[in-house]
């Protein structure tokens, strides 16, 4: 007898529809599965018979022949289990088939015939409702990313008993209580607070306008000066994460492998350590696996001493900080990955970290000529602002904080939403996304800050693309001024803000 059942497998960011189509015949005992199975799927011979047995089941001591189609596309991870054994079942007279055809079965079994929960649930019930499905059976440990999905009725199996009994039409296993609401009543962590940064009044105005704007931002400073420590305060100042943004970044997230027990509301802050390697910073097509920079989709991603890492994993962050995605290409494989993130960076002004220090800098010309080629013009070009550190400023414990998070995070919301009014027609969102025509449209300058902008060209400091990023960082500074037009002084802070931090390249023209 033939039965068919519904399931999907990852595939990088993607997920694949399969069905597991089980034929149960006479002739010797064996169990077969084709169609381009790794070892996690072979191996779940041995998983289906175990749970089966010992589920109180009978497992067929006949031909079992399990095809996994369509057979050109690699199915990967445990994930298959349950659709296997419920397929097995049903040719095997055992369980009815009539609700296979509707229902999409997704978990991994454990010997005893406990479903155990797997990664990619959010995706996995999005692509259960995009195939027609209408019901999706599986652990309830992540069901409730699964009921992120309207219009997909979720049916919780902790066993393979419930799974049989729910596709013989009867009641599903009992939801547990989201964790959403548990966190809701608890009390909040406390954030770090942009107040407990004193003597960097530049700095922490630079950081307000980057998160007011999505601008990226490169902060340059001797040792001990708070670089990290401002860094670890913007998440504070960011607005949330809109219903669309959450869900996407939970299906990221819920892929990469997370243990995500509700959807994301703050906005991904990565940190990768300076040695990673450039694959996982971008992401590989072989194995499929995601990179910081695509876990950092709609969020933050902080690169502490930038000119530690290495040249070849900076060069290739050029493309996701102009396109917003990562594509990757190999010989038999390219994956496109969504990586629309907020560069923060910082790195010490020479390699003993005290250039224009004179009394402690001890470094030589060649040294300083070394560090500067770091980092790369045209890697330099694609960063919007640009701020220095000041020394001596951080050895004054009692100076008065510039700003709190509370008050800054009033002023990134109200820039946010009138450049999401402002550009709720260009299919954009913030400042630092506009493009040449919605620059000539929303970012016009009175004829002194075109006389401002002629000069510094004519001086070489900014090439055509620091012309339009300027651009954006004005417009940013004039929605926090709460300003319908750019004014001259909104520009000379953004020509400011993008001078050299210390590093003394020449940018790209």
């Amino acid at each position: 007898m033939l039965a068919r059942a519904h399931t999907f497998t990852i595939d990088g960011l993607q997920t694949r529809h399969v069905a597991v189509e089980v034929d149960v015949r006479r002739g010797l005992p064996s169990f077969t599965i084709v169609g381009l199975a790794d070892a996690a799927v072979r191996e779940a011979r041995e998983r289906v018979r175990a749970a089966i047995l010992n589920s109180g089941f009978e497992f067929p001591t006949k031909r079992i022949t399990a095809n996994l189609a369509p057979g050109d596309v690699p199915k990967a991870g445990a994930a298959l289990d349950l659709a296997l054994a419920c397929a097995v079942l049903a040719a095997s007279d055992q369980l009815p088939c009539n609700r296979l055809d509707s229902h999409a079965l997704f978990g991994e079994l454990a010997l005893d015939g406990s479903v155990r929960a797997c990664r990619g649930t959010l995706a996995v019930a999005q692509a259960a409702l995009k195939a027609g499905l209408s019901t999706l059976v599986l652990a309830g440990q992540r069901a409730c990313e699964a009921q992120l999905v309207d219009g997909l009725d979720i049916a919780v199996a902790e066993r393979l008993q419930s799974a049989a009994r729910v596709l013989g039409g009867g009641p599903a296993d009992s939801l547990p209580r989201s964790p959403m609401a548990r966190a809701q009543r608890g009390r909040a962590e406390p954030s770090p607070d942009l107040k407990d940064v004193r003597g960097q009044d530049l700095a922490v105005r630079t950081l307000v306008i980057a998160a007011a704007g999505g601008h990226n931002c490169l902060l340059s400073g001797a040792p001990g000066t708070g670089k990290t420590m401002l860094a670890q305060r913007l998440g504070s100042i960011l607005p949330p994460l809109s219903r669309s943004e959450a869900i996407e970044v939970t299906r990221i997230h819920s892929i990469a492998g997370a243990d995500s027990t509700a959807v994301v509301s703050r906005r991904p802050l990565r940190a990768p350590h300076h040695s990673v390697t450039t694959a996982g910073l971008i992401g590989g097509a072989g194995s499929g696996r995601v990179g910081e920079v695509v876990l950092a989709h709609n969020g933050v991603l902080f690169l502490d001493e930038v000119s530690e890492f290495s040249r070849a994993a900076l060069e290739a962050l050029r493309q996701p900080l102009e396109d917003g995605r990562v594509s990757i290409v190999r010989a038999q494989r390219s994956a496109i990955y969504p990586a629309r993130f907020m560069l923060l960076a910082a790195t010490n002004p020479c390699p003993c970290g005290f250039a224009g220090v004179a009394e402690l800098c001890r470094c030589g010309q060649a040294e300083l000529a070394r560090h500067r080629r770091r980092l790369s013009g045209p890697l330099l070009d694609r960063i919007d602002l640009l701020a220095q550190f000041e020394h001596h400023a951080a050895h004054d414990p009692n100076a008065p904080a510039s700003i709190s998070s509370s008050i800054a995070r009033t002023q990134v919301l109200a820039a946010r939403k009138r450049q999401a009014a402002r550009l709720r027609e260009e299919c954009v969102s913030v400042n630092a996304l506009m493009d040449a025509r919605m620059l000539r449209r929303h970012a016009r300058l009175p004829a002194e800050g075109e006389r401002m902008m002629r000069a510094a060209r004519e001086r070489g400091m900014l090439s055509a693309r620091g012309q339009h990023r300027v651009l954006r960082v004005a417009r940013t500074i004039a929605d926090l001024d709460s300003s319908e037009r750019i004014k001259s002084r909104h520009l000379g802070e953004a020509i400011a803000l993008r001078g050299d931090a210390g590093l003394g390249g020449v940018r790209s023209t």
